[in-house]
């Protein structure tokens, strides 16, 4: 049995090889060769801290496991991450375990690598202008996954901490070497902009409707429960969204269960799944001017099978 840190963990899974895996899990999933139920989701303590017990199981490649994955927004005062988590695997034909390995660093990266696949196949093909609202660990992932499937010349970053986002651009300017600049407000951030990732804490809209471009494409990542959303209904109403699960969205997307609650759209606004674009079974973006949506909750087949292929990679580069 293995245990894997998240150094070891960074090691294996580069972020081209994670987009490519997240697009064979998301289609694996929309082709119904996952099973993966809704994840079980409980509030803790005075903090409403969460914490979500995620399994799923494939057959191809052969894995099973379960993520443990806590939300404790008063980390950040304590020095630790908001976001921990622990993935376990069993073996998939015994149920014995194999490993655990450290989740916190695969549900940064996958979460990234999966909105670069929605960027890929949902995005304008000469997409270069990214708005990014956030500058946490999300809003990172993010500008490396999205540099690998889009030429960026222009990145602007916006976040409520003035100090927190001049960082954030001097730390991703030197570690990518792209165009990043810190705007004044979110609409800097994402007005005109081709791709636009919400990557926030916030539970009410951050952007208005009249923000956003015709032709844009959004990854929306940072709102995951049923009473939090990023996005105003008007947007929503307008756009062609896409989410990850229909099954997660209608239990726990609170940017889309809102806008139903009060009779802007229907459950049937959703166009489809990522996985179902990237198999061809559903159409994606329709005109250069349609603004499409990924409503991103995160699924645990990502999860697996990302640390799936950690523990192959670990063991056949390990000395031996």
């Amino acid at each position: 049995m293995l245990i894997l840190s998240e150094s070891q963990v960074r090691a294996v899974l580069p972020m081209e090889d994670l987009i490519a895996l997240m697009e064979r899990a998301l289609g694996a999933y929309s082709a119904g060769r996952v099973v993966q139920p809704v994840r079980t989701v409980l509030e803790v303590g005075p903090e409403k801290a969460f914490f979500g017990v995620m399994p799923a199981a494939l057959d191809d490649p052969p894995a099973l496991g379960a993520k443990l994955v806590t939300v404790y927004h008063g980390n950040h005062a304590r020095g630790l991450p908001s976001h921990l988590a622990t993935i376990t695997l069993l073996d998939h034909a015994t149920g014995a375990l194999v490993a655990v390995v450290d989740g916190r660093y695969i549900t940064e990266a996958r979460t990234g690598a999966v909105s670069a696949v929605s960027v890929k196949l949902l995005a304008g093909a000469d997409a270069s202008v990214l708005g990014v609202v956030g500058s946490g660990v999300q809003a990172r992932s993010h500008i490396e996954a999205i540099r690998h499937v889009r030429t960026l010349r222009d990145v602007r970053v916006w976040s409520p901490h003035a100090s927190r986002r001049e960082a954030f651009v001097e730390e991703m300017r030197a570690a990518t070497g792209l165009p990043i600049r810190a705007v004044a407000d979110a609409r800097a951030a994402v007005s005109g902009a081709d791709i636009v990732v919400l990557a926030t804490a916030s539970t009410q809209p951050v952007i208005d409707d009249a923000d956003i471009a015709a032709g844009a494409h959004i990854a929306a990542v940072g709102a995951c429960r049923p009473d939090q959303r990023e996005m105003p209904g008007a947007l929503i109403a307008r756009a062609r969204v896409y989410v990850d699960s229909r099954a997660g969205a209608l239990k726990e997307a609170g940017d889309l269960l809102i806008p139903m609650a009060d009779g802007t759209v229907g459950a049937d606004h959703i166009a489809g799944e990522l996985g179902e674009v990237a198999s061809g079974r559903v159409p994606g973006r329709q005109s250069a001017r349609d603004v499409t949506i990924f409503k991103s909750l995160g699924m645990a087949v990502e999860d697996v099978a990302a640390a799936h292929l950690a523990v192959a990679r670990f063991r056949e580069t390990a000395p031996r």
